[in-house]
């Protein structure tokens, strides 16, 4: 996957896990959590969503990478470059 296919894979997952926001906003700079409504389970949801759809595995200690749209595409390219 290209970074932009990333991005808009998790876009997909956020729209599911938070139906109600509005992403088109979204400052791919910025934390999730700085814009967005959720919480820690709804965090977690996004990584079960990766493991599920592409069997992506996330270990706990990386969950940091993932703050933001931008780090969770610079930490997810090389895990997904092949799908």
């Amino acid at each position: 996957m290209t970074p932009a296919e990333i991005r808009d894979e998790i876009i997909d997952i956020l729209e599911d896990i938070s139906p109600d926001e509005d992403l088109d906003g979204l400052d791919d700079q910025k934390p999730f959590r700085d814009q967005l409504e959720l919480d820690s389970m709804d965090f977690l949801d996004i990584v079960m969503e990766l493991r599920k759809r592409h069997r992506v595995q996330i270990p706990e200690e990386d969950y940091g990478n993932l703050a933001s749209m931008h780090s969770t595409v610079t930490y997810l390219e090389p895990k997904m470059k092949d799908i």
